[in-house]
């Protein structure tokens, strides 16, 4: 992940080790990663059962959100891929406890946005 890209707001690919080593603790038996994603301080994550938000909170830091999303739990969500000019793509997921709020996350370009998308579809339509 570039910096110019992380400072712009978009979040590159994370690898699974890397993730399984600072996040694994968070796991309940049978669950995995199935891919992560960083962007500056900020982590999010798609396991075999939820979405896993990890904020980091402060100056330094050390304050740390950890948010659980279960599949079962999301109403809708889109994907918009990138475009010739246009540097990110853009998931968008409705929650049902969160009325008409929506959680929004971009991608640099080096992300499949399709991946993303398969995993969601995968587990809240199965």
């Amino acid at each position: 992940m570039g910096l110019f890209s992380a400072l712009m707001g978009n979040a590159g690919q994370v690898s699974l080790e890397s993730l399984q080593n600072e996040y694994g603790k968070l796991l309940i038996e049978g669950e995995t990663i199935e891919i992560g994603f960083k962007l500056i301080r900020d982590t999010f994550l798609f396991t075999n059962k939820r979405i896993l938000l990890v904020e980091k909170q402060g100056i330094t830091g050390s304050k740390v959100e950890y948010k659980s999303i279960p599949y079962k739990s999301i109403t809708r969500f889109s994907v918009e891929s990138a475009g010739t000019l246009d540097l990110d793509a853009e998931l968008k997921i409705w929650v049902s406890s969160e009325a008409n709020a929506s959680i929004v996350k971009q991608f640099n370009k080096s992300v499949n946005v399709y991946d993303v998308q398969k995993i969601i579809t995968y587990y809240t339509c199965k």
